[in-house]
């Protein structure tokens, strides 16, 4: 392996984070020649109006630290996100023209609040999205009138267990809340909700051991088909569900393996687009619901982000695969062949492909994951890598950090571990109460595969990965030293009670119910999932990176963790920088990948 770090400007793996890139797309339904994209051409990842004919983006968005997530009104003039102090996550909801210009602030009479995303009805005229405070979750509804005039925003309580908005009828009139008031888990039931009253109109519960979410109403004036998923079979499936007349209809799938999302409506309301993942392969079909036939597209193989009915008939999806960042690409309706590249984005370094592998983890269950191996023999030294969530999945994806690893010899493995998504509920829910103890046992072995087929050297294999990841990383170092060389955290959490004091209310309540408790209830389980119960045990040296501003995993928990660290002796370094959640900005993300290809040529060295 190279043995000095590629720092020139033009290094392949700098030009992989580089590339520019697309995500988030949208067009609006009743102006379809206008589009909303979340671009990194600036070189920070920001909102762009689309003009959908000429593929052209106009920036919208100027903030330093960047824009994730927006989203656009029917009618294509308005753009929607949720305006931060330094990507901190709490704010006020906003909106700007399509055309530019200075934002409008939908609800200036509430304090700072976090969110978990918005909705806006298929008609356009109400907004809707949950806040949460001391007093528990609220569903925020607010009317747009005639020529776009904001009403005055409604809150209606729905008590301390989550509840979060998950849907708009097609006129507005109803809200769809997924609610976890039934069960004091994370399983939930619907909650249907009249937008002006806050009136409950009916509820959907398929028991306690099952969950339901809310995907989208028809998207036809006075249909109230709701497209949902249960997971009461052990695995997600798709249903519909009108909550006025209680009337359900469940999809009948049995000839599919995995899980089955629905993904969304045709224009018309005939047809439902569905994703299968099975083993994090993903399959894209269309079931019309007429004919209650079920046809297979034959799509490109790779992962797809947003996909939806676009004009013409066309099947509009973001599209990625190991080796090709994420572009926009349009399948015929009837096949899924690819017809055309919407959106493209820059052509990049060859990167080497990832393959999927499983092996058995501690107690016989299978463990799915994706291998990069760099040129030459092995054994390497590797990088195993955890995604965030934990209720996420990694798939066949585009990853400028894997790249940048394989470019510099190591042997890159990402693994989908208990409770990661699309794995059924079993897998999901067996971290539950006891965070840190499977998903460890999984990255152990993990490690002991990559040593077995000559693919790691067993003193030369580090761990890595971002938020949950991050945290993973942190509690596999405490609890099993011996075996890592050395461990780089992102945005993590070192301790769940301290995070739990410093997190937002929407994450607050989500996480007691991770664990069964608040601190104060279970102190014993939060003490035991905590990295820093663990920090005399570790004997590996630690990089972390992480957000000043950040409220979902907060800086507390890691500054008390890096105190504890360095009184101990250990070897451990904090590089700190100012934003939230993970970085937006492509220099700053090449920067962060810099730190930990230095740390890792220093243990090796």
């Amino acid at each position: 392996m190279p043995w000095e770090v590629s720092l020139a400007d033009d290094a392949p793996w700098k030009q992989h984070f580089r590339a520019q890139t697309i995500l988030g797309t949208q067009i609006a339904r009743a102006a379809p020649q206008r589009g909303l994209v979340t671009s990194n051409q600036s070189g920070v990842y920001q909102l762009c109006a689309w003009e959908v004919p000429s593929g052209e983006l106009r920036q919208l968005t100027h903030r330093p630290e960047g824009v994730r997530f927006g989203w656009i009104s029917p009618d294509g003039r308005s753009v929607y996100y949720h305006h931060d102090q330094r990507g901190n996550e709490l704010g006020h909801f906003v909106r700007v023209s399509s055309e530019g210009g200075a934002p409008q602030d939908l609800t200036p009479g509430l304090p700072p609040y976090p969110t978990f995303g918005m909705r806006i009805n298929w008609a356009g005229n109400m907004v809707a999205f949950t806040l949460a405070d001391a007093t528990g979750y609220h569903l925020c509804c607010i009317p747009v009138g005639a020529e776009g005039v904001l009403g005055a925003p409604q809150l209606f309580a729905q008590g301390k267990p989550p509840a979060i908005c998950q849907a708009l009828s097609s006129d507005g009139d109803i809200a769809v809340m997924a609610s976890t008031e039934r069960t004091g888990t994370l399983r939930g039931s619907l909650v249907a909700l009249d937008t002006t009253s806050g009136r409950r109109m009916g509820t959907l519960w398929d028991g306690p051991e099952s969950s339901l979410e809310a995907v989208g109403f028809a998207p036809v004036a006075h249909d109230l088909r709701l497209l949902a998923r249960t997971n009461r079979t052990g695995m997600a499936r798709p249903l519909l569900w009108n909550p006025c007349t209680g009337e359900r209809t469940d999809l009948v799938l049995d000839e599919l393996e995995g899980e089955v999302y629905p993904g969304g409506w045709s224009p018309e309301g005939t047809r439902l687009l569905l994703r299968q993942f099975n083993r994090a392969a993903e399959q894209l079909y269309v079931y019309d619901l007429e004919r209650r036939t079920l046809t297979r597209l034959q799509r490109p193989s790779g992962t797809y982000g947003r996909t939806f009915f676009g004009p013409q008939g066309e099947i509009v999806a973001e599209w990625q695969d190991s080796t090709h960042p994420v572009r926009l690409i349009a399948l015929d309706g009837e096949t899924g062949l690819q017809t055309r590249t919407i959106l493209a984005t820059d052509s990049v370094p060859v990167g080497r492909p990832w393959q999927s592998i499983t092996f058995t983890s501690s107690d016989g269950q299978a463990i799915q994951g994706w291998l990069g191996l760099p040129d030459g023999e092995g054994p390497f030294p590797a990088i195993l890598h955890m995604h965030g969530g934990p209720e996420d999945v990694m798939t066949d994806r585009f990853s400028p950090g894997a790249q940048a690893w394989l470019d510099h010899g190591f042997a890159f493995l990402t693994i989908n571990y208990r409770g990661s998504v699309t794995f059924g509920r079993a897998f999901r829910e067996q971290i539950w109460r006891n965070l840190g103890h499977w998903e460890v046992e999984d990255m152990v072995a993990a490690r002991a595969w990559l040593i077995e087929r000559g693919i790691a050297r067993p003193n030369q294999v580090f761990l890595t990965g971002g938020s949950y990841g991050g945290y993973l990383t942190l509690q596999a170092l405490g609890t099993h030293p011996q075996l890592w060389a050395g461990g780089m955290a992102g945005i993590a959490v070192a301790d769940w009670a301290i995070a739990h004091e410093d997190t937002t209310e929407t994450l607050r309540g989500i996480r007691a119910l991770r664990f069964g408790g608040t601190p104060q209830e279970v102190p014993q389980r939060y003490a035991a999932s905590s990295p820093i119960t663990y920090a005399e045990r570790v004997t590996a040296p630690v990089l972390i990176i992480q957000g000043r501003h950040d409220t979902r995993t907060p800086p507390r928990s890691v500054e008390l963790y890096e105190a504890k660290m360095k009184a101990l002796g250990k070897s451990i370094e904090v590089h700190w920088f100012e934003a939230g959640h993970g970085s937006l900005a492509v220099e700053q993300q090449i920067e962060h990948q810099e730190h930990m290809l230095r740390f890792a040529y220093r243990v090796l060295s």
